[in-house]
């Protein structure tokens, strides 16, 4: 059956009417939409805070990448201070602690290493590592040096390494320069929020930010852990103050502190140029030897919520087992010597 386009029309033309007289007659009809606009309002509020959030985050991490300025000047520059000696774990430590580095804004690696000159494995790791550096070696004298079969207690390391990179700051910055000074030993465990805690320095007359941004007029301290045969060991504060410390090893030492708990402004070491490390000090006096000339303990300035928090670990690499290695090279079937690990 054939269907005239006329009443194709007709049909589409009431189809229309009938849809439009039955959507005026809703116009009058009552509608309680509360419940769908409280549904808008609370989504609306929601993504207001999380866009808030946001931005928040956003400016925290500007102000991280940053740093807070001061009259158009950047936060003053922590310089962390490594020796290092040759050793199959050496690299794997460096590599390990430079990745660490990496994240810290406003920092200068001074390494030292334990040797007459400066060596290939360092330079090219240092060129390679995308931090600002400062390359030194010095050799320890032969009487003063640990054998490899001697214990880690035995003789200190590092004294003459340490010593040097405190010269190179002396010869090579000034007085009126800002900063903070850190001994990064390569075999600890180290949190970004640590260096929070070390960059922490007076800038300009002004504190900067809130907890983590505190000042460090002389000596900063806080616990550092897996030391002295502790879990950890602690400078013991009351009302802000240092009062004493939390050790079992020798603890009528001046500063029975390890030498990874503790940092000091760059301009208390640059007024005070005679200051050092004591290669000839008793086992355990080693880090006194340096803070009997800086500081007493009633200036010590505690960090880390008032040293409750580890932020630093003295971990230590275990020495590789070699028989396997020796074996083959006895037989001429070493490893390539070439590969540098």
């Amino acid at each position: 059956m054939k269907v005239k386009l006329k009443n194709v029309f007709v049909i589409y033309f009431l189809v229309s009417v009938i849809g439009l007289m039955y959507a005026l007659l809703q116009l009058g009809q009552p509608c309680d939409c509360s419940q769908h606009l409280r549904s808008a309002s609370d989504l609306m509020h929601g993504k207001d805070k999380k866009i808030s959030q946001l931005l928040s985050e956003v400016k925290r991490l500007q102000a991280r990448g940053r740093g807070p300025e001061l009259e158009g000047q950047a936060l003053p520059i922590i310089y962390a201070i490594t020796p290092t000696y040759a050793r199959l774990v050496q690299k794997a430590e460096l590599v390990r602690i430079s990745q660490t580095f990496l994240h810290v804004k406003n920092f200068h690696w001074i390494v030292v290493e334990d040797s007459p000159v400066k060596t290939q494995l360092v330079s090219e790791l240092l060129a390679q590592s995308g931090l600002r550096f400062t390359h030194l070696h010095t050799e320890t004298p032969k009487e003063h040096k640990r054998k490899e079969s001697d214990p880690n207690w035995l003789k200190p390391r590092g004294v003459e390494q340490r010593n040097l990179a405190l010269q190179w700051l002396r010869e090579n910055r000034e007085l009126s320069e800002e900063g903070v000074v850190y001994f990064a030993d390569d075999d600890n465990t180290y949190s970004l929020r640590l260096f929070d805690e070390v960059g922490a320095v007076r800038f300009g007359g002004k504190e900067w930010g809130s907890a983590e941004i505190r000042s460090t007029k002389r000596v900063s301290v806080w616990p550092v852990g897996l030391v002295g045969g502790l879990r950890f060991e602690r400078p013991l504060v009351e009302k802000g103050r240092v009062v004493g410390f939390y050790t079992a090893w020798k603890p009528n030492r001046p500063f029975p502190m390890d030498m990874a708990g503790f940092a000091i402004a760059l301009q208390l070491l640059l007024a005070n140029r005679e200051a050092r490390f004591d290669l000839l000090a008793e086992r355990g006096y080693l880090e006194s030897s340096l803070l009997q000339s800086l500081v007493s303990i009633e200036e010590l300035e505690p960090r880390a919520d008032n040293c409750t928090k580890v932020l630093v670990w003295h971990t230590r690499s275990e020495k590789p087992k070699m028989k396997q290695e020796e074996l083959l090279q006895k037989q001429g079937l070493g490893s390539d010597p070439s590969i540098e690990v």
